[in-house]
């Protein structure tokens, strides 16, 4: 099944780019910039549902 959640990208004074997905409660990750970013959201959502999955519980839409 496939899921789409909307991301909250942030660009960081330092340098690079924090995402977080405001359905999946702790799902933040980082990338250098926003190719890396959004490509790192997406593994991180990813493992975020395998998780949920093999906890039995439920996925959020």
């Amino acid at each position: 099944m496939q899921y789409t959640y909307k991301i909250m990208l942030h660009k960081e004074p330092e340098g690079g780019y924090t995402v977080s997905v405001p359905a999946l409660p702790g799902c933040i990750t980082y990338g250098e910039d926003i190719d890396e970013a959004m490509a790192m959201a997406k593994e991180a959502v990813e493992l975020y549902i395998e998780e949920l999955e093999n906890r039995g519980e439920g996925i959020p839409a």
